[in-house]
């Protein structure tokens, strides 16, 4: 165990977001190939923590980020189980990660010792489609029998998958470890050569594959059947389809695919498992939580467990992913919505029983803030400001969106047409959008390789293309000793170091209100106030040169961190100044100055 870094306020973090199995390949020893989406020469487990550890000084020094967000850490099992969400043994961590000398615990140790802090993402509401080891076993077909005709064997001599789609690691090929599971399982019949009966529908499966049972459903090997799973875990009511993702008692008792099974949350069993599972995380010094699928618990089920989070470390940060696609305030606020607010952002924020919002008060959970990126596909993409103000003006309906964390794209979603795409717009639109992130009020996150333009306008996660031209692409080719220095000294990355530097000299940019903002298609300005005027900034952006006028400002000497231009201004007065394109004007009131040096946009 390391020391535990003291909570302090996470509104003054900045966060870098990746998929542990997608930065950088620290040992190849423990690479792995998923069966899915597969490509030779890319294996889909391809980063881990020996690798995350080399590049922490990339993450803290060249780019300035203090908190680094990690996908899910436990043993997963599924086809895609890469990035994490098909949790198997939430009380382990998933080997294929670690190396000698470079566990999780290393990890956090070696970012504590930088001064960052690391954010677990965790998943409370659901396994993948094996149950979870040692705990409870789903009834299916092992995948090592899976034979579909004219698949196996491979041609290509350094495809890993010989005969079938078992565990090609294993040395039973098969994997599901599970002691729970029947002993068509535990067999020692590496090539899938023995006839079985299929543990899901007793009938025969024969080796020869599914020319020998053609009436044989493969889901079988994939699918579970939702009936007859355990009650003292799992829901039984089905998937979720159609109109259900609106419907709160759908979303939250149903199952959202074939390898997201939903846990019976509200159950002691699962509970108890789950809480002693991310509690021992938390002792190892975890500093933060991610919570997936937010909208898939009730909120009073949801604030239990981050409650008893917040019990066991005093001052823990917890925010979720809540996916809306439009601005998402609910049927009561806003009548062009079709969903419920109980199942909104802004709900779970707060512990009102008004679906109005009417009153106020803090939950003490945050979440991703999906309205403000909902409105990004139509400003922000393409190159303008307008109708950012409208979304601001409901922060009063969250229970501190001071606290709410912003972002432009990740590994789900980008701010592109369909919300399939990172960002594709010009260099100067995506300048423009991190100016607005790093300086409007919430916590900033920006997406693994944003930094270089990585895979910019790729589909994030294409059904069928092999990951390596997807969003989720392998980036550590750009990190490796050659090729390191043109990495950092992108444009862009050097924009983000600036911005960093710049948020992390103003309480009022990481903690204060917005307390007054407006918009145009090619300007936005805001007014942050931080305890009562202690720390007060005045911002305008331009995505072309533009002259930005704020009145009503509080009197005193202002300083531009971006030129270092000063004015003073008496009480009430006004600020005028000029921003050139894509930058950014940043006055601090009793500011220090210019901070860090001109670059291509911030100037």
């Amino acid at each position: 165990m390391c020391p535990a870094a003291p909570p302090g306020d996470f509104r003054e973090e900045s966060i870098y977001f990746l998929l542990t199995t997608r930065f950088f390949n620290g040992d190849e020893g423990n690479d792995y190939y998923n069966r899915d989406r597969l490509r030779v020469g890319d294996p889909t487990w391809r980063g881990d923590f020996k690798g995350l550890i080399e590049k922490l000084d990339y993450l803290h020094d060249d780019l300035g980020f203090t908190a680094l967000w990690i996908t899910p850490v436990v043993v997963n099992r599924s086809g895609l189980d890469y990035h994490g969400y098909h949790g198997y043994d939430f009380r382990q961590v998933d080997p294929r990660l670690e190396s000698p000398g470079a566990t999780f615990q290393d990890l956090i140790c070696a970012a504590h010792a930088r001064g960052m802090k690391i954010i677990l993402d965790i998943v409370i509401n659901h396994t993948s489609n094996y149950g979870l080891r040692g705990m409870v076993h789903n009834a299916r077909a092992p995948i090592k029998y899976y034979k579909q005709s004219g698949a196996f064997p491979s041609s290509d001599p350094d495809y890993p998958y010989k005969k079938h789609l078992g565990d090609y690691k294993s040395a039973n090929r098969e994997d599901d470890d599970n002691p729970l599971a029947p002993g068509v399982f535990k067999e020692q019949d590496p090539d899938g050569a023995l006839t079985i009966t299929c543990p899901r529908c007793g009938q025969p499966v024969a080796a020869t594959g599914f020319s020998g049972y053609q009436n044989h459903d493969p889901n079988h090997f994939f699918n579970i059947d939702a009936n007859t799973l355990d009650e003292t875990w799992y829901h039984q009511e089905g998937f979720i389809a159609g109109g259900d993702w609106e419907n709160p008692h759908a979303l939250q008792n149903k199952h959202i695919a074939g390898d997201c099974i939903d846990l019976d949350t509200a159950n002691a069993s699962v509970r108890d498992y789950i809480l002693g599972a991310y509690q021992h995380y938390l002792d190892m010094g975890v500093d933060a939580l991610r919570v997936d699928t937010v909208k898939h618990l009730s909120r009073s089920e949801l604030l239990q467990y981050v409650h008893a989070f917040q019990a066991h470390r005093p001052g823990l940060f917890v925010f979720g992913e809540n996916l809306v696609k439009g601005t998402g305030w609910g049927t009561c606020i806003d009548t062009s919505d079709n969903g419920p607010a109980e199942i909104r952002p802004w709900w779970y924020t707060r512990t009102t029983d008004d679906a109005c919002g009417a009153g106020h008060d803090d939950s003490g959970f945050s979440v991703l803030d999906f309205s403000l990126f909902s409105t990004f596909r139509d400003n922000l993409s393409q190159g303008r400001f307008n109708g950012l103000s409208a979304v601001f003006a409901r922060d009063g309906l969250y229970g501190d969106a001071t606290k709410l964390i912003t972002f432009l794209d990740n590994h789900d979603v980008g701010p592109q047409n369909d919300w399939k795409y990172r960002f594709a717009g010009t260099d100067q639109a995506l300048a423009s959008a991190l100016n607005l992130l790093w300086t409007v009020r919430g916590i900033p996150c920006l997406f693994y390789g944003t930094e270089i333009r990585f895979k910019a306008g790729a589909e994030i996660d294409g059904n069928d293309a092999p990951h390596d031209e997807s969003g989720r692409a392998y980036f550590g080719e750009h990190l490796t000793p050659d090729k390191i220095d043109a990495t950092r000294n992108h444009p862009m990355a050097r924009h983000i170091q600036r911005l960093n530097a710049i948020r992390k000299a103003s309480p009022a940019l990481q903690k204060g209100k917005m307390e007054s903002f407006g918009d145009t298609d090619n300007t936005f300005w805001t007014v942050r106030n931080f305890d009562s005027g202690q720390s007060y900034a005045v911002v305008g952006l331009a995505q072309s040169d533009a002259t930005i006028e704020v009145s009503g400002v509080m009197g005193g000497t202002y300083r531009d961190a971006v030129t270092g231009n000063e004015m003073s201004v008496a009480d009430g007065g006004k600020l005028s100044f000029q921003v050139k394109g894509g930058s950014a004007g940043i006055y601090l009131r009793e500011g220090p100055g210019k901070i860090g040096s001109d670059g291509v946009w911030l100037r």
